[in-house]
């Protein structure tokens, strides 16, 4: 995954290893920031619309001043300037340096924004092969729906699942799934439910959840959004993720048991092909595994 050398930071454009910001900022001494991140597929940003949208309400939500600074644009020309067309794109936006260190700070928090890209590719093995997932206590504060760089949990979940062999986690409270470690999560149930958890402070209203619902509610299936717990997570049919960085990913291992067969299921697979088509991508060359049958 490359950087991308041209990033901006608060009103100029830098080169990446140049960037400086201040060890004073909000963002660095309260975790007082938000983040979005779009993906980027053949020079064609996905459903940015919906992340400008809401970084909008995370930004109100946490009493950072929307910035006045053409966000979308600004996207525009840090791919222009980093010659990328397949990646993820984020921006993060802080409280700012405000002054000596104080919890209120001032009335009007003015915002500091960064924006930096990364060359990445979106369709990848584990799109076809799938993952193992370990579950862990979901220990984030409580309001999860907001995309904030409060992502110490997440961090850490990442790491156990590593050591424990594993590639990501679901995150339970009292073994009810919120989320993945970093994606939102979906279950088919033995009787082929599609399942999803319903939007509530406990997870992110994922931009790319919502698109996977509406893509599979257009092709005639129904979802059910609720939650569902460890252990049907264990015993579903299918289990897999929907994010930004890395699409719809299979989940074939949950705490070391297979989930269904072990391998990524039907639902999975049409999910996957009903994304990449959205996203402009050509199934039989860059995931002819993801084909209708």
């Amino acid at each position: 995954m490359g950087l991308g050398r041209w990033v901006f930071l608060n009103g100029e454009f830098v080169q990446a290893d140049a960037a400086a910001q201040s060890p004073f900022d909000r963002g660095f001494l309260f975790a007082h920031a938000a983040y979005e991140v779009t993906a980027l597929y053949n020079s064609r940003f996905i459903d940015i619309d919906r992340h400008l949208k809401r970084l909008s309400r995370t930004l109100n939500a946490i009493e950072i001043a929307v910035p006045d600074d053409d966000i979308e644009s600004l996207h525009h020309e840090v791919i222009a300037r980093n010659e990328l067309d397949e990646g993820l794109v984020y921006l993060q936006v802080s409280a700012g340096n405000q002054g000596p260190r104080d919890f209120y700070g001032p009335e009007i928090l003015r915002p500091s924004i960064f924006v930096f890209s990364t060359e990445r590719q979106l369709i990848s093995d584990v799109a076809q092969t799938g993952v193992k997932a370990i579950t862990k206590e979901d220990t984030r504060w409580k309001r999860c729906d907001v995309k904030t760089t409060q992502l110490l949990s997440q961090s850490l979940a990442y790491r156990e699942a590593r050591r424990r062999g594993a590639y990501t986690a679901l995150m339970h409270e009292d073994g009810v799934v919120t989320e993945a470690a970093s994606a939102n999560a979906w279950i088919v149930d033995q009787d082929g439910a599609i399942i999803t958890r319903d939007l509530s402070p406990s997870l992110l209203p994922g931009v790319t959840r919502d698109r996977v619902l509406s893509l599979l509610t257009d092709e005639g299936y129904v979802v059910q959004e609720r939650a569902f717990t460890v252990e049907e997570a264990k015993s579903a049919s299918e289990c897999f993720t929907t994010s930004t960085g890395v699409t719809i990913l299979p989940i074939t291992s949950l705490d070391g048991h297979a989930v269904g067969k072990g391998l990524p299921g039907p639902i999975t697979r049409t999910a996957q092909r009903l994304y990449y088509q959205y996203m402009g991508a050509n199934i039989a060359l860059a995931a002819p595994w993801a084909k209708a049958n």
